[in-house]
């Protein structure tokens, strides 16, 4: 069984900068590529960021490119979100995830290619 823990959350005022952690259980964290999702109020569930197992290579939604950085430490089973710059449409509630698919190159940005999910972490961005 996977538990997957955020952190980090919290109130900030428009172009401030917020870290999210997540804290995974599990002794095989290390060999799956890791997930951000975030939804906003009345919206959709929408890709935030993605980082594969050797953490050497990650993606970025449009919408956050440059102003986010993903991270992990297979060493402690944790994954991190780096957010800067943040603004009033980013207020959502971020979740972590782990992505089961076959390929992440094509399909991390899908949804459904991730089987477990933490509880979230509410970010709210004041203007």
């Amino acid at each position: 069984q996977v538990q997957l823990v955020e952190s980090g959350g919290g109130l900030v005022q428009a172009g401030g900068s917020l870290r999210l952690s997540c804290a995974a259980s599990g002794r095989t964290f290390a060999d799956y590529t890791m997930g951000w999702v975030r939804q906003a109020p009345g919206k959709e569930r929408e890709f935030v960021a993605a980082i594969n197992w050797s953490g050497d290579t990650a993606y970025y939604a449009d919408s956050l490119k440059g102003r986010c950085t993903v991270s992990r430490d297979n060493a402690k089973n944790t994954v991190s979100l780096q957010m800067n710059s943040l603004q009033p449409e980013d207020t959502a509630v971020y979740y972590c995830a782990r992505y089961s698919g076959s390929n992440y190159r094509t399909t991390m940005t899908a949804l459904e290619s991730y089987d477990y999910w933490g509880q979230g972490t509410q970010v709210t961005v004041s203007s």
